[in-house]
């Protein structure tokens, strides 16, 4: 696990606005967390093993079988599981730049990456460029390799096609990823699932550890599908302003704010680094992005961001115009 993820917010005080972070933070809560100050006693006991309850309901929700679904403790848990399940195939492919954990997961497990591999792995929509691969071409990558794990994690941030569970099920090459953590803002409760063949969730239970899913989350994971809280209020708009602060940045001399199909972004910023411009509007500003210089493939000048409300958009580009006019001055 490399240190750098988004939402580092733990490592800054004075924080008020956080575009570091991809998921929408606008969602409100509020009946999620009446409803888990109800049933605190569940703490007292252990949770089910493998979180059945919450699989049956989400393969309801989906169209499919219980045993296509295999919940997990956030996406991460499941790459890494996925990882160890798979080990014997020996080589793997990473569609990059993306989220750093496929690499991570195969290097704890020895796999070696290579372009002929067995296994690919793809986030779609993905992380951190926003671009999202249509469903026609995520079909014709999963020919090439025996199986292609398709990380659909930020399927909630984007009005774009992408494969269903049911279009997945009746397949031995494909493994979808979801995250509950992601449709309904809840990065605290780590929750995520898989939906795949009987027999791809079966080899999955092999590796699975007793009680991955603590009882809180189980019980909020329940209450959210049983509910099906709305974390987005207003897609539609959402994504129309992180086009529209998309468009203010690229309007700043030495930003460049490549295009996406999501809710974020990557930037480059010329002249200087972008940890330094992270470090900047963390403390003159109080305002947290993601330096996305670990990133396989990216530089020192790449940065994601994530819209968030058109009063914080606003104040974040008058911030890093601030900051720019300093090398103009100079």
């Amino acid at each position: 696990m490399i240190k750098g993820h988004g939402d580092d917010l733990y490592q800054y005080s004075g924080i008020k606005m956080n575009f570091s972070s991809n998921i929408y933070t606008g969602t409100d809560l509020s009946a999620l967390y009446s409803h888990l100050s109800t049933c605190m006693q569940v703490v007292s006991s252990y949770p089910e093993p493998s979180a059945t309850s919450l699989e049956q309901m989400i393969a309801h929700e989906c169209g499919i079988k219980p045993e296509e679904v295999l919940v997990t403790s956030g996406a991460v848990d499941a790459i890494y599981l996925i990882a160890q399940a798979y080990r014997h195939l020996g080589t793997c492919k990473v569609m990059t730049p993306t989220f750093s954990e496929y690499e991570d997961a195969c290097r704890v497990f020895g796999y070696k990456e290579c372009d002929d591999a067995a296994l690919c792995w793809l986030c779609n929509p993905n992380n951190p460029t926003g671009s999202v691969m249509p469903v026609g071409d995520v079909l014709d990558l999963a020919k090439r390799y025996q199986l292609l794990i398709v990380d659909q994690s930020y399927e909630d941030y984007t009005l774009e096609n992408l494969l269903r569970p049911a279009d997945v099920v009746d397949r031995e090459d494909i493994i979808l990823l979801h995250s509950m953590t992601k449709r309904y803002a809840v990065p605290g409760l780590r929750l995520g699932y898989v939906t795949a063949a009987p027999s791809i969730i079966k080899r999955l239970r092999t590796q699975y550890r007793p009680w991955a899913i603590n009882a809180l989350s189980l019980e909020a994971g329940k209450w959210l599908v049983a509910h099906q809280l709305t974390a987005i209020p207003n897609l539609d708009e959402y994504l129309d302003e992180a086009q529209r602060l998309r468009s203010m940045l690229n309007e700043i001399e030495g930003i460049e704010a490549y295009a996406t199909m999501t809710n974020f972004f990557l930037c480059t910023i010329a002249q200087t680094t972008a940890a330094k411009l992270k470090e900047y509007l963390a403390h003159k500003h109080g305002i947290l992005i993601r330096d996305a210089s670990n990133f396989t493939g990216l530089t020192q000048h790449h940065f994601r961001i994530a819209a968030q409300s058109p009063e914080a958009n606003d104040a974040l580009v008058e911030a890093i115009k601030q900051f720019t006019s300093q090398w103009k001055s100079i």
